[in-house]
């Protein structure tokens, strides 16, 4: 009984503890600064799912995934891959950094043998050395349903010029 009695202790304990950390969680984002879409018809598809362009926290900026998908009738990876990264580039830049800042990138293919070449050919013309970190992972399927590789950043905002902090 003793044991049960010391068990339900300290599992009780470690629930209190573990709630208590939870305003702390909850409250990171409410902390950050969070990036949306400037066309309201966008903005509207991304509150009724629940995300963001970008959420830029401390001197860390996360950016949802970018989905590359072909137009219909549209064949051509590299226009698919090339509208994919202008649109990175452009909620990297709302968010106060460049290309060059980008210190992580995950692509999720669709078909990684089919799709490398022209991804990374296009790759090269945004992202210069230093390089990332990059993983490529492959997949089944994205959304939208014409979606063939998601793009998602992980950047660093620039040191203020004397070297501290955050601009």
């Amino acid at each position: 009984m003793e044991c049960v009695m010391m068990k339900r202790g300290f599992a009780l304990a470690l629930l209190a503890c573990g709630l208590s950390c939870l305003p702390a969680l909850a409250g990171a984002r409410n902390e950050a600064t969070v990036i949306m879409p400037d066309d309201e018809r966008v903005k509207a598809l991304f509150t009724e799912w629940g995300f963001s362009d970008a959420v830029v926290t401390g001197d860390t900026v996360y950016l949802s995934g970018v989905v590359a998908a072909l137009r219909p009738g549209e064949t051509d990876l590299k226009l698919a891959y090339t509208r994919a990264m202008d649109r990175l580039g452009i909620i990297l830049g709302r968010a106060g950094v460049t290309w060059d800042d980008v210190v992580e990138m995950t692509t999720y293919h669709t078909d990684i043998p089919g799709q490398m070449p022209a991804f990374k050919e296009v790759k090269h013309l945004y992202v210069k050395a230093p390089f990332p970190a990059w993983t490529a992972i492959g997949i089944t399927r994205l959304v939208p349903d014409n979606g063939i590789t998601e793009i998602k950043l992980v950047a660093k905002l620039p040191k203020k010029k004397d070297g501290s902090g955050t601009p």
